[in-house]
């Protein structure tokens, strides 16, 4: 049996998809059908992310099933469009991401950017540094007693020039690097211990799966819909949330806590990997 699917945003997953010969994109009405014919096409099946409009809610509602990314955006489809949660169906985000052994990585980053290597990265990166916390993520790497960490900060030109004049007035240079359209930000992830997002965005942060599968401790705020995939202890209440140092801290002192909670991430992420993902989607598909 064939099915149709549509969507806002073609990730890998939808990719994946798409070459299997039972699943077709919806064709998309040209201007003139548009423009002499008032019948709407719905796809059988419908990724949603982002808001949702007018347009995702007719989508949504006549659907075979829906498609979210997290259990949070499930709970608001349902509560905007009043359709029974058996049509509605959580798939977290994809990773799809070649692994290599971290210390190596991290080895030849600190040569090539001339870091100690015995000191832990703490990294941070985003597309948008204001949204992602980038004030917060500052001040609490300002607050840290523990001294055995450097700061990875990787983002496009824009980003890092802004942060430069924002932080002339901080005495925490010697613990920052600043990477400024860094052409590997994989690598930084498979070098970095720690990885911290005090998001303010409520969308799904896949760079949060990224750091878990590339065995990195994460912290991320209760705001953003990957804190589904965490546990208490790294989910912070708000982007300031004033226990974070002293999580950090911890981590910093305790190696052993460290390498344990690493190893969790990536055991959890891999639950996620492009091919445990399609193998879900094709169960939900089965059964619409």
């Amino acid at each position: 049996m064939s099915f149709t699917i549509s969507f806002k945003t073609k990730t890998n997953l939808i990719s994946s998809l798409l070459n299997q010969e039972n699943i077709k994109e919806l064709e998309k009405k040209s201007l003139f059908s548009k423009l002499f014919t008032s019948n709407k096409n719905f796809a059988d099946i419908y990724f949603h992310s982002g808001n949702i409009d007018k347009d995702s809610i007719e989508n949504i509602k006549n659907a075979k099933a829906t498609i979210v990314n997290s259990q949070n955006l499930k709970h608001k489809v349902i509560l905007q469009t009043n359709i029974d949660a058996s049509k509605v169906h959580v798939v977290y985000p994809s990773i799809d991401l070649l692994y290599d052994k971290p210390k190596t990585i991290k080895k030849n980053l600190c040569e090539e950017l001339n870091i100690d290597s015995k000191k832990r990265l703490i990294l941070f990166t985003s597309k948008n540094f204001e949204k992602a916390g980038i004030k917060e993520f500052i001040q609490i790497v300002a607050s840290l007693g523990n001294d055995n960490f450097h700061v990875l900060i990787a983002g496009d030109k824009r980003e890092i020039t802004t942060l430069k004049f924002k932080m002339s007035k901080i005495n925490l240079f010697e613990h920052i690097t600043l990477l400024e359209d860094y052409a590997d930000i994989d690598k930084l992830f498979l070098a970095s211990d720690i990885f911290i997002l005090p998001s303010h965005i409520p969308n799904f942060a896949t760079n949060v799966l990224k750091a878990m599968f590339c065995k990195c401790a994460v912290f991320v705020t209760s705001l953003n819909d990957s804190n589904e995939l965490v546990d208490i202890f790294a989910t912070m209440d708000e982007p300031d949330d004033r226990s974070m140092a002293f999580k950090v801290d911890a981590l910093l002192s305790n190696k052993d806590d460290l390498k344990l909670i690493k190893k969790e991430n990536r055991k959890k992420a891999l639950e996620y990997s492009l091919e445990n993902n399609l193998k879900r989607l094709n169960e939900i598909i089965a059964n619409i």
